[in-house]
């Protein structure tokens, strides 16, 4: 079966039109879906999320010493004020999406991205932006705040974007992190709470629409913020998410470590479950050891599974803007 390349989210260029016509000059067809590359304010995953906080009236900075050594302190609500009937307004996550996707569909009618190609909408779970900026001891009553702040930006988008042009990749980096001893999730057995609020989730996205999942250890500095063991974690994410899901989940991507052509981390990868549906995508290309490095990954991978597509670990926002072409000539190379 062919393989085909999967971007995460974010690419560091600098603007959607550059992401749209790199993207589509270099990878063309192998690319099922063209991400608007997360650019300007939105290259730091939720971090342009905390003008939403800063701005609403009832929140506040928490003191610095409920913050992570190097993070900003979270918020908390002020005092007086109450969960109750707040909202958080706009996130302006569906307002980015809507914006950029006009420009995706002048370059499909122009014929510069295939009919067939998709746009691809990273969104955070509602756990990432509660574990990401709201104090620890407020977590848990302001879920549903935040659930319902996704929820509409989900809504509106999908009113604006035909389904059969959209595709939806939920953020899954909190839950994987808390799973595997990282910083504590506002509820308990990490696995399972989280299976149930993604699986939430994904029955919220439209019939029509592709449905994906990235997998995520976190990238700050490019380097996990939870180091994976091997790929035990993401495995029992993805049994657990295809098998709660109201409805079919499209793909499951996960991350491989540069270092990793051991047995070992892929041999869990004999217990995944998927739906004949689902394609796994694994996350094994590194621009660091580019072409050689990852066909490494790929033969060790497929010791274990046969199907696969490929990616990077994560988005790659981050990274020297000079290196993204040859970046995706990488992933061209290894899908041809």
């Amino acid at each position: 079966m062919k393989r085909h390349a999967h971007l995460v989210g974010s690419v560091g260029l600098k603007d959607r039109d550059e992401v749209f016509k790199t993207v589509s000059e270099i990878l063309g067809p192998c690319c099922a879906r063209i991400p608007d590359g997360e650019t300007g304010e939105r290259n730091h995953w939720i971090r342009w999320q905390r003008k939403v906080f800063q701005l609403h009236p009832a929140f506040e900075p928490a003191q610095a010493s409920q913050a992570l050594p190097g993070v900003r302190p979270p918020f908390r609500l002020k005092a007086g004020a109450t969960a109750g009937s707040l909202e958080l307004g706009d996130l302006g996550y569906a307002r980015e999406a809507i914006e950029s996707y006009d420009a995706f569909a002048r370059l499909m009618g122009e014929g510069k991205i295939a009919e067939t190609t998709r746009f691809l909408v990273a969104l955070p779970t509602p756990v990432a932006l509660l574990c990401g900026m709201i104090a620890p001891e407020q977590r848990a009553s302001l879920e549903p705040i935040v659930d319902r702040a996704i929820g509409r930006e989900l809504e509106e988008l999908q009113s604006s974007i035909s389904a059969k042009r959209l595709a939806i990749q939920w953020d899954v980096c909190w839950e994987v992190v808390g799973a595997a001893g990282g910083p504590a999730l506002p509820y308990d057995r990490p696995i399972e709470g989280s299976v149930q609020r993604i699986a939430e989730l994904c029955g919220k996205v439209r019939e029509g629409v592709e449905l994906g999942i990235h997998l995520c250890y976190g990238d700050p500095g490019h380097k996990h913020i939870v180091e994976p063991v091997d790929l035990e974690i993401t495995v029992a994410f993805a049994n657990g998410i295809c098998a709660s899901s109201p409805r079919p989940v499209d793909f499951i991507h996960m991350p491989v470590p540069r270092n990793r052509t051991d047995d070992a981390y892929y041999a869990p990868l004999r217990k995944l479950a998927l739906p004949e549906r689902t394609r796994l995508v694994l996350g094994l290309i590194h621009y660091a050891d580019g072409i050689e490095g990852s066909k490494r990954r790929i033969a060790a991978a497929e010791r274990h599974v046969e199907n696969f597509d490929l990616a990077t670990e994560c988005g790659f926002g981050r990274r020297d803007p000079s290196t993204i072409p040859e970046l995706l000539r990488i992933h061209r190379e290894l899908c041809a």
